[in-house]
């Protein structure tokens, strides 16, 4: 009886023992079932065109990204959770895509269209604080336009536009409410594809007006009998590899991977940037030291490009270390793209970088790092509109005048005083940081591009922030000066009134109300004093004809028509007195919400990044 006993005892210990393995290993799989890539009519030929380029490598991204969202739709409507619980399920998901596009003859890789493991992994810093749907409710109510413009058949274009234009005024509203949000624009697709639509996210109607998918030419072409062939035997031969291999050592291996090519791409960026500028290159030790492990004591911002640490070098010299969160090819983009740009020109008025560092960490996968002088007294964004915080103090009208000549000299020097010419295109209130002397200094060249030969350039896809973008750009993808020359006729509005680029009316007509449009109303109407912020209607009658100066200077610039708005080297001529201010002629019809769906019929293949911010859209065009 014994031996009886103690063989039951082994028996239930094992049986325990494989009961909790096997709930680990589920635990630990992708939640997410994705057969529906092998029978969805999706345009494969995106993917599978001979001689890739540029354009094809974007146009097959966008597929894969609309791809994958079918299945996030599913997990939303399945979990109510937006995105996915932790990396580990990420991984295993991000895998499992993998293998079903390859096993339909997709050559691209879809770890080329995303960053890392978590950027699918649901996080409270995404969206507004926003994880669950009870959380989306609370943010946003029960009942939003949404519910009633992306339900049922959206085959027609005007249907479609009316869930595109729904979806982007909620973005705006969550937007709104905190600027550094990355991934509102997502969850606007994830929750009308999901949630609201009747049909599901697998529905060709929704699938292509909300998630941005192309559908196939042709559901007849041949190609899909030979594509089901394989993808039956590549999904029996993927099923074998992943039992037999395991989910541990793939994602050991697939990290071991994407470490060598990161540090192949280390070397390349070293050898590309560091014999052409002034710029340091920090190792990440170095980095480490002077932030003191980054810690959370020395986190002074952060935002959908990153976090920021303060920092002392070993010389003493104080300096803000920049760490870029994305770790795809866009945010290589843009780390090479602002050290070859901003460590070459020098400019009182322009943030000077000191430099930069890129390594590969085991754990968290591929890092970059610019470092930059520390700026003692924050963004402008801080001073006009956190002035209930006490580290911030309202600004008088001197320094207002002061910062706002001293933008319109930085971007003077980056239109006319290099060759070729530089376009900022993200001009914005936390774009422009304060000395200890409450200089102004123009920052984060990450989206910049220079300029051909003064030609305008056109371009499919946009880049900057919500409200900030001139309509041309947002509109027809036309870049030249003037969408810079707009964007900061914004700032001097917001400089001028303490009022945000967008902000929420109540009232008789409630909305969204762009800034510019209303500072019109006001000149228009003869109440241009009603611009002024509080304070500086206080501080006396003598400089108020300087300060109606500057908000007419504000609105030419921020003009809705690209061919009255002046150059910026005129605007600085104009806020100087030294031009004469044109008459302002009448404006069209407010144009905030045409400028949201122009900049909407992008972001199906630009949302996996931005933000509230259209920054993480495609920054090579």
């Amino acid at each position: 009886m014994p031996i009886m006993r103690k063989q039951r005892l082994l028996f239930f210990i094992g049986l325990c023992i494989f009961s909790c393995l096997s709930h680990i290993s589920k635990s630990s799989l992708c939640p997410i079932d994705f057969s529906y890539v092998n029978t969805f009519p999706w345009e494969v030929s995106d993917c599978t065109t001979a001689g890739a380029t540029t354009t094809t490598t974007e146009n097959c991204c966008s597929s894969l990204r609309g791809l994958f969202r079918i299945g996030l739709s599913h997990h939303l409507k399945k979990t109510k959770t937006f995105y996915l619980p932790n990396p580990q399920s990420s991984a295993s998901c991000i895998s499992d895509f993998q293998t079903r596009i390859s096993s339909i003859s997709v050559a691209q890789s879809f770890s080329t269209c995303h960053s890392s493991i978590n950027e699918f992994v649901a996080r409270p810093s995404n969206c507004d604080g926003i994880v669950t749907l009870s959380d989306w409710v609370e943010m946003i109510g029960p009942n939003s336009v949404l519910e009633s413009s992306c339900d049922g058949d959206l085959a027609g274009f005007l249907r479609c536009r009316s869930c595109l234009e729904a979806r982007m005024d909620v973005n705006s509203r969550l937007v709104s409410l905190s600027q550094n949000s990355t991934k509102c624009l997502a969850f606007t697709a994830l929750y009308a594809a999901g949630i609201v639509n009747s049909f599901g996210p697998d529905d060709l109607r929704t699938a292509e007006c909300i998630l941005g998918i192309s559908l196939s030419r042709s559901t007849s072409n041949p190609r899909s009998k030979k594509n089901t062939i394989f993808a039956i035997s590549g999904a029996l031969i993927g099923t074998i590899v992943l039992l037999g291999a395991g989910w541990v050592y793939k994602r050991w291996n697939k990290k071991r991977k994407g470490t060598q090519l990161h540090m192949d791409y280390v070397r390349n960026v070293k050898a590309l940037v560091l014999p052409n500028t002034g710029a340091k290159w920090f190792g990440i030790a170095e980095l480490d030291a002077a932030t003191d492990g980054f810690s959370q004591q020395n986190l002074i911002g952060q935002g959908g490009f990153g976090v920021v640490y303060k920092g002392t070098l070993s010389d003493g010299s104080v300096v803000a270390v920049k760490k870029m969160m994305s770790s795809d090819t866009e945010a290589d983009n843009d780390f090479v793209n602002e050290a070859e740009i901003i460590s070459k020109i020098r400019h009182r008025n322009l943030l000077p970088l000191r430099g930069f560092c890129a390594t590969s960490d085991p754990v968290n996968g591929p890092e970059r790092y610019l470092v930059y002088d520390f700026m003692p007294n924050g963004s402008l964004h801080d001073h006009i509109f956190n002035q209930k915080t006490s580290n911030y103090l309202r600004l008088s009208w001197s320094q207002r005048q002061s910062i706002i000549l001293d933008v319109a000299k930085g971007l003077s020097y980056l239109h006319n005083g290099i060759k070729p010419a530089v376009f900022h295109r993200d001009i914005k209130a936390t774009n422009i940081l304060l000395d200890s002397n409450m200089k102004a200094l123009v920052a984060d060249f990450g989206l910049a591009k220079q300029s051909r030969d003064g030609q305008s350039r056109m371009t499919t896809r946009v880049a900057g922030t919500y409200g900030y973008v001139a309509p041309e750009y947002a509109l027809y993808g036309q870049l030249t000066e003037k969408i810079d020359v707009y964007s900061f006729g914004i700032i001097v509005l917001e400089i001028m009134s303490g009022r945000m680029v967008l902000e929420d009316v109540k009232g008789v007509n409630p909305g969204m109300v762009m800034i510019a449009d209303w500072a019109w109303e006001m000149v228009k109407s003869d109440r241009i004093e009603e611009v002024f912020d509080d304070s500086l209607r206080e501080e006396g009658k003598l400089t108020k004809g300087v300060m109606a100066r500057f908000v007419r200077v504000g609105l030419v610039c921020a003009h809705a028509m690209v061919a009255l708005r002046p150059t910026i080297s005129e605007a600085v001529k104009m806020l100087e007195g030294d031009l004469d201010v044109p008459r302002l002629l009448d404006r069209p019809p407010p144009l905030g919400h045409e400028s949201f769906r122009s900049s909407f019929r992008h972001s199906n293949s630009l949302w996996s990044s931005s933000d509230g911010s259209m920054a993480n859209s495609s920054r090579n065009n």
